[in-house]
């Protein structure tokens, strides 16, 4: 069956204007201002006037599996269902392993991926965990990226934190240097996504690694960037030269502490950070923990959700200021490009077709994932 989105406002996320918008199988076949039902063919037309319809969703950063455990057994928060994605607006996800790389393990986070692909929505994965050496599925992250088309890099490594192994510049230099051939033998991003933990100066340990080593900046995706007040403050200065991620679903359970993350994109973006260089991720089914910073004790406990992301980008273009297109962006077309998920992040034609169709207040009215409507 053909699908034809007809009169809808297309964000790409660049603002195309008003267009009719055809799909077919699991991809985008034309964009047009106008386009006509084919005769002879099934159609299933979707009247859009007065709706967005921007790409489906990316959350690069998601415990499919569950995460958390810091609190001991019952700590441990529950993997990701696919209705928490699709009412989040998301139709594509990044699947990793956080604190607990010891009792969740890589082969179950690629088994969800692979999970959630059949349940119709797109997903890919980072091997590793927060311990170094990181954990994988062959013994060695070169192979897992090398050989598995879900697993795009290695993540999310700990640093600056005490929940970290406290890698050293050589082992960190190591993973990033492995993860960087694996990805272009697989031809993947081959990216290290880094959790980025309550320590001072904690950009430190990419810094040392760039400045001895040939690595980039751009070989490592920072996480947790808003966490408070001085790694955001550093990250202004170091989004100049790589990627920050902001996390979006700490809000409003430490206010705070924490940066929102819809004034962070706007701060960022008025601070001379390349618009390219954000992204939004929600830390979906990972704990969201708080300690006590004199014993260390954990005293408060938080699920992310995928929900976050969406309810951001609307406040950052309601409350903030945001011109819609950038909001988008960072939730879009950015994690599409550095991750380089083929097919995703834009309105396109040959593009996948992921569609969500909103309306002024940010409500989702439609959504498809890979050409097959999953809320209507």
């Amino acid at each position: 069956m053909l699908t034809l989105f007809k009169n809808a406002r297309v964000y790409s996320p660049q603002y195309l204007g008003s267009k009719d918008v055809l799909t077919g199988g699991k991809s985008i076949l034309a964009i047009a201002d106008h386009i006509e039902p084919p005769a002879g063919v099934d159609v299933q037309t979707v009247d859009c006037t007065g709706l967005w319809l921007v790409p489906g969703l990316i959350d690069s950063h998601v415990h499919i599996t569950g995460g958390g455990g810091e609190g001991g057994p019952i700590s441990r928060m529950p993997e990701l269902q696919l209705g928490m994605m699709l009412e989040a607006g998301v139709t594509t996800v990044i699947g990793c392993l956080g604190t607990d790389g010891i009792t969740r393990t890589v082969e179950s986070v690629l088994m969800k991926v692979k999970t959630l692909r059949a349940q119709g929505v797109s997903a890919w994965m980072y091997t590793g965990a927060y311990q170094v050496p990181p954990p994988s599925i062959t013994g060695d992250i070169m192979k897992d990226i090398a050989l598995f088309e879900e697993v795009i890099g290695v993540g999310e490594v700990a640093i600056s934190d005490h929940r970290s192994s406290v890698p050293s510049v050589a082992e960190l230099t190591r993973i990033a240097a492995h993860a960087r051939v694996a990805g272009m033998i697989g031809g993947k991003a081959g990216i290290v996504n880094m959790h980025m933990g309550d320590a001072r100066d904690p950009f430190k340990p990419i810094h040392d690694v760039v400045a001895n080593s040939e690595m980039g900046y751009r070989q490592f995706l920072p996480t947790h960037c808003n966490r408070n007040d001085y790694i955001f403050k550093d990250a202004l200065e170091y989004g100049k030269k790589g990627y920050v991620d902001i996390t979006t679903s700490g809000w409003p359970y430490y206010q705070d502490e924490e940066i929102k993350p819809s004034t962070a994109l706007k701060l960022l973006l008025e601070g001379g950070v390349p618009l390219a260089h954000i992204t939004f991720t929600s830390d979906a089914c990972g704990s969201l923990p708080g300690f006590d910073p004199e014993t260390g004790k954990l005293i408060k406990l938080e699920m992310g959700l995928p929900s976050s992301n969406l309810r951001e980008v609307k406040d950052a273009v309601l409350v903030d200021g945001v011109p819609l297109e950038q909001a988008l962006q960072v939730v879009t077309s950015n994690p599409a490009d550095i991750l380089k998920l083929p097919g995703k992040g834009y309105i396109r034609e040959g593009y996948d077709a992921d569609i969500l169709l909103l309306d002024a207040g940010f409500n989702i009215v439609h959504l498809m994932a890979m050409g097959k409507m999953m809320i209507r």
